[in-house]
């Protein structure tokens, strides 16, 4: 997977970085993703993620995480009339993290920051692929995966 972490603000260290990167793309295998697929993820601060949430959810609040997808609620495009052997890429979307927010909660679950910045990412690159967790029953699906996601890569509570 083609990966881009923005940090403008410089809250990342190098190996959280690189645990970011690493995590998306244990979960990207776990869904079969193509190697050839892109996305995006963003580090901002609360003011930000608040407007994000506002503008976008209508909901005037801070959250940790969200997510945009590129081709949400769109027919997927039909690239098997160009070639049968070029994998064409994927733009799944944007995850925009809150750091701010998730140094709060890692504190407040008694986890590392890594852990929680893992979790966000993973999570967001779930609702990138159709996740959700509007029922009970979606939620089981989508936190057993996160789990299994974290878990596999070394990341437990």
């Amino acid at each position: 997977m083609n990966l881009e972490i923005i940090d403008d603000h410089h809250y990342l260290t190098s190996d959280q970085m690189l645990l970011i990167e690493e995590v998306l793309q244990l979960a990207g295998q776990k869904l079969k993703r193509s190697d050839q697929d892109e996305l995006d993820v963003t580090l901002v601060d609360n003011p930000t993620i608040q407007t994000l949430n506002r503008d976008y959810r209508g909901k005037d609040q801070v959250t940790d995480v969200l997510s945009f997808a590129l081709l949400e609620g769109e027919e997927p495009v039909d690239w098997s009339n160009l070639s049968d052997t070029v994998d064409y890429p994927t733009h799944l979307g944007d995850i925009i993290i809150a750091y701010q927010r998730a140094v709060d909660q890692a504190e407040e679950y008694g986890h590392s920051i890594d852990r929680e910045l893992a979790f966000l990412a993973v999570h967001g690159f779930l609702h990138l692929n159709g996740y959700d967790h509007q029922t009970q029953e979606e939620e089981l699906e989508m936190f057993r995966l996160q789990e299994e996601v974290l878990e596999d890569y070394g990341l437990t509570r």
